[in-house]
């Protein structure tokens, strides 16, 4: 048991975790007093004009839980830093385009091709970092080949596909996470279930500081949820959401699980699927198949509580992250 305690995977944890839960009651009125609130779309579902003026920018406060259980405990392991980076970075993204909203009042933040223009560019710098400097190679591992094949499938097609591919997929999960930031807890519990699969994938392919940045992101995430679950005191905001989604798909790239993470993740994949088939619906056939999107939404509409279709979502997220951890090779 006492092995258990020293090891710096859980140590990662309960930093993250501990730091979380004491930075809550610091942050969430220093958001209040600077007067950084939510505002609620009127095209949304109606009972969330209430949530109009709770704090936002709360993304913070995991961040920073994170980063500190990560420097602590992976300060000199290379792929911890650059799964830490990418947080940062992409959490840098959304701290900008949160405060143009809320502080300097331009409703849509950043336009949307300054967004992904920084997006792209910090997930293009991830991927070259992952292959020069952590010498990852440019094969990608089909999940469940094993199973369904007799033997491991493996694809690749060079270095400038794996850049595109890569790059492209950084930046999809972490819009996917943004969009399924709708609802109290929704995306930080999705998101602590998928940090404890890629954990066991760090495990399991060798790369510690993976596993120890994953421990921090799900410790950092469990502490920000005590203040983000209904009726939530705080929302994380795309300084939040961002950096969630640039991690793990980051995490992916290093552990060479990248379509393993649309597994792992069917939750965000599903959340983006919802509003690709809702545009393609309404713009060629004039019609709507979800009450509104992204999915979540469509619940809530059909009458379900809040809370129902966040927890119903969590066990969706557990079922997708156990299917692939069946399909690791």
């Amino acid at each position: 048991m006492d092995v258990v305690y020293k090891s710096p995977i859980v140590t990662a944890f309960l930093i993250a975790l501990v730091t979380s839960l004491i930075l809550g009651p610091l942050v969430i009125p220093l958001l209040r007093k600077l007067k950084f609130g939510q505002s609620i779309r009127n095209d949304g579902p109606a009972r969330h004009l209430s949530k109009a003026g709770t704090p936002t920018m709360g993304g913070v406060i995991f961040i920073i839980g994170s980063l500190a259980a990560g420097l602590v405990t992976g300060w000199n392991n290379r792929e911890a830093l650059v799964v830490l980076g990418a947080l940062l970075g992409f959490g840098l993204i959304g701290f900008i385009d949160d405060y143009i909203k809320v502080a300097l009042k331009r409703s849509l933040g950043l336009r949307a091709r300054e967004k992904l223009l920084g997006q792209f560019l910090l997930a293009a710098l991830l991927v070259i970092l992952i292959i020069t400097v952590l010498n990852r190679n440019t094969a990608i591992a089909v999940p469940f080949s094993k199973i369904l094949a007799g033997h491991y499938i493996v694809l690749d097609w060079g270095p400038w596909f794996y850049l595109v591919f890569s790059t492209i997929l950084i930046v999809g999960m972490a819009n996917a996470v943004n969009l399924t930031d709708g609802l109290d807890g929704l995306a930080a519990g999705v998101t602590t279930v998928s940090a404890f699969a890629f954990i066991l994938v760090g495990l399991l392919s060798g790369k510690l500081g993976v596993a120890l940045a994953m421990a921090a992101l799900a410790g950092g995430c469990i502490g920000f949820l005590h203040y983000n679950r209904f009726p939530a005191r705080v929302f994380m905001g795309d300084t939040g959401s961002l950096a969630l989604g640039g991690a793990l798909g980051t995490a992916a790239l290093i552990t060479g699980s990248e379509l393993l993470l649309l597994v792992v993740g069917g939750v965000f994949v599903l959340e983006v699927a919802s509003v690709i088939l809702q545009v393609f619906s309404f713009q060629v056939f004039g019609r709507r198949i979800f009450r509104m999107s992204p999915l979540h939404h469509h619940f809530e509409l059909g009458g379900w509580s809040e809370v129902r279709v966040v927890r119903t979502f969590w066990l969706a997220a557990i079922l997708f992250a156990l299917v692939g951890m069946a399909g690791f090779r």
